[in-house]
């Protein structure tokens, strides 16, 4: 039997009841929070099917709009501050109350910093509403910033409204009532490489110092679809050879510690029995063979390798394969081995190598 999720309702428009009254009919009510105090208050009666009396529930919730709107305008706030003040502290409820991730903080902080406080100059929160929100997205976007990136800022503004009003230094949410940009359509040039173009890049790895490392790299990269963050952030300990899997659990990004991006990102990969002899003979070779010990570390000092070192290796080594760089213009992304290599989708790897006949019994 299938079931259909509940969408949840944006924060600030409230929440639209039915009850039935002494007579059993039933009867709108809506309910939101407004001066820090939850408020409930009837609407009228529900229109029943094959009735012209009642109110239908589109009609509810416009009364329900109109109601918040008109408690908003007699809701003073408690503290009048600017954008920039309610964006700081709302990144400090974010770090240390949310325990958001250090880079996710910073790019909060650039769009912060680099774009909406620059755009709104100073504007109390009060004096921010839904056109000029609309005219923040439409100038950012006449800037060539991808949809995407405006959503995002969007989607971070709104949270900066939402706490305001639940600390009362706002009294309404402009995001709100402000769509969404439609994302770019996605660049039809970007491809992973086919089996031929992967085995040439193999055979093109050849620089002295970083070959025992760039090769089990790319290979990793290819035949399990760990992101560079997480590449250079394996540790021996995580490469279970009992199982045959690579257990994924932190990742690398600019220069701090972190786990993987998601919650899911967290996962157990699957070794073929190439990738696997490939880290054997790495491990072989390796000065730095302890459990904490990085598997693709610098070679020498076994430190993490330079991200972007790294990625111009990546792209030296696909311009002596003899293979096209594809990168996407539109959102601004660098090649680096993972958005460019096959990764482990499904039954079958994008290279042609079928799980089934690959992995070790």
């Amino acid at each position: 039997m299938s079931t259909t999720k509940k969408q949840r309702r944006a924060y600030g428009v409230g929440t639209l009841e039915t009850r039935l009254n002494k007579q059993g009919r039933e009867v709108y009510y809506g309910r939101f929070r407004a001066g820090g105090r939850q408020i409930r208050r009837k609407l009228g009666l529900k229109r029943r099917a094959g009735e012209s009396t009642g109110m239908t529930k589109a009609e509810a919730e416009r009364a329900l709009q109109k109601l918040i709107e008109a408690y908003t305008r007699l809701t003073p706030v408690s503290e009048r501050i600017d954008l920039q003040v309610a964006g700081e502290r709302y990144l400090v409820h974010l770090e240390q109350v949310m325990k958001r991730k250090p880079t996710t903080i910073q790019d909060y902080e650039i769009m912060l910093r680099k774009h909406l406080v620059p755009f709104f100059k100073g504007r109390s929160l009060e004096k921010i509403d839904t056109q000029l929100v609309a005219d923040y997205l439409v100038a950012k976007q006449l800037d060539g910033l991808a949809s995407k990136t405006v959503g995002n800022q969007l989607t971070f503004l709104h949270g900066v409204f939402r706490h305001a009003m639940k600390k009362g230094w706002a009294s309404a949410n402009p995001v709100v009532a402000v769509d969404r940009p439609r994302e770019d359509v996605t660049d039809p040039d970007i491809r992973f490489l086919i089996h031929e173009e992967l085995e040439a890049l193999l055979r093109a790895v050849d620089d002295d110092e970083f070959t025992q490392v760039d090769y089990p790299l790319y290979l990793v990269a290819a035949t399990c679809g760990l992101r560079q963050g997480e590449l250079v952030a394996l540790r021996w300990r995580d490469v279970d050879w009992t199982a045959g899997v690579i257990r994924v659990r932190r990742n690398y990004t600019r220069g701090t510690w972190g786990t993987p991006k998601s919650r899911r990102s967290s996962r157990a990969v699957p070794m073929i029995d190439r990738t696997e002899g490939a880290l054997d003979r790495l491990y072989q070779q390796s000065r730095y063979r302890e459990d904490d010990d990085l598997v693709f570390g610098h070679p020498q000092l076994g430190s993490v390798l330079d991200a972007s070192k790294l990625r111009k290796r990546f792209k030296q080594t696909l311009a002596r394969a003899g293979v096209r760089e594809s990168v996407s213009t539109t959102s601004g992304t660098r090649s680096e081995p993972r958005q460019q290599l096959p990764g482990f989708p499904s039954g079958r790897c994008r290279s042609g190598w079928d799980i089934g006949t690959t992995r070790r019994p």
